[in-house]
């Protein structure tokens, strides 16, 4: 622990989809040895000397980026691209840094906010992936008027709908070939749930929006394949805004791209609106719950991660408590 951090005896940390796929190795974001785990809620343990907004004993959560607090990026309020940042659990030759899948982590004071008594330790844990849907939704130009694509259905989609839903968005459409989760999205407020592989998908949203397409499409899966089936729905002149990014590399047709005047939006954690999101939780303004599948102890983490790469059981969040 150093002067300005503030050590967390950590109570609850969420797997997050991009902890499995990298436990892979596959997406060269958590090279080994790493703790992993930036999805956590705690209490503070002790602070440094520097620190006075907190004190032992408080219950808190904190955002998975680390940021220097320094660097023109952040003194501009941009705190995704500090020109410094690690990033809690993840391993780049760029950011590494240690995370939450532990008894302890410790950050610096100023990614900590305080939690309410009345907002469990559980649901604080998902309180990073909400700021990352919210982060998304704030990237596009929304209007109460606007028709919306969501594709996945996973956790970060599920939370970008609720968001564009308390943006007064008139018709949401969400897109996963995971009927469970598509259940889920429909009680979380969509308008349309599809099945890329039971119906075609660009053709059903032309079908309900006077064959124009949606205004603005969000892109919360990764694969090249569903990248250009974002830009296959939204119309011209449209925004479409990249959130997943299992994959690398993505080929798209540029002639449509350019002749639609699509706009391109990439969104990347969060900036500044995690400690808007306690409120938005607390409140059940956006709601947890039903994303949590399972909490289990941390010593089950190994069998667990081999539970969610192998997606025999429909999942969505599963929090882990040391």
């Amino acid at each position: 622990m150093g002067d300005d951090d503030v050590l967390i005896r950590v109570k609850a940390c969420g797997i997050c989809g991009s902890d499995v796929h990298g436990s892979t190795g596959k997406t060269g974001r958590r090279i080994p040895p790493l703790i992993m785990g930036h999805e956590a809620a705690g209490i503070v343990e002790d602070i440094g000397k520097n620190v006075k907004d907190f004190e032992k004993g408080q219950r808190v959560c904190f955002d998975s980026t680390v940021y220097c607090n320094r660097c023109e990026q952040c003194r501009t309020g941009f705190y995704n691209r500090c020109e410094n940042r690690q990033v809690l659990g993840v391993s780049t030759p760029d950011f590494k840094r240690h995370g939450a899948f532990a008894e302890y982590v410790a950050v610096p004071w100023w990614i900590v906010s305080i939690i309410p008594e009345h907002l469990s330790f559980t649901h604080a844990a998902l309180l990073e992936p909400v700021s990352i849907g919210v982060h998304a939704v704030n990237r596009a130009p929304l209007s109460t008027n606007g028709t919306i694509v969501v594709i996945g259905a996973g956790t970060i989609g599920l939370f970008i709908l609720q968001a564009v839903r308390l943006k007064g968005a008139r018709k949401v459409f969400v897109s996963d070939i995971n009927e469970f989760r598509l259940e889920v999205a429909k009680k979380l407020g969509a308008d349309e749930v599809i099945n890329p592989e039971k119906s075609a998908l660009r053709k059903t949203v032309f079908e309900k929006t006077e064959n124009k397409g949606v205004n603005v499409t969000f892109e919360a899966v990764g694969y090249a394949s569903t990248f250009q089936d974002a830009i296959s729905v939204t119309k011209m002149g449209g925004h479409l805004v990249a959130v997943g990014n299992l994959e690398k590399m993505a080929e798209f047709d540029l002639q449509q791209f350019i002749a639609g005047e699509l706009t391109f939006t990439g969104s990347y954690a969060s900036s500044g609106e995690f400690r808007d999101c306690v409120e938005l939780v607390a409140s059940g303004k956006i709601n947890v719950e039903p994303l949590i599948s399972d909490v289990l102890p941390l010593e089950d983490g190994p069998q667990t991660f081999e539970r969610l790469l192998k997606a025999e059981e429909n999942l969505l969040k599963i929090v882990l408590e040391p």
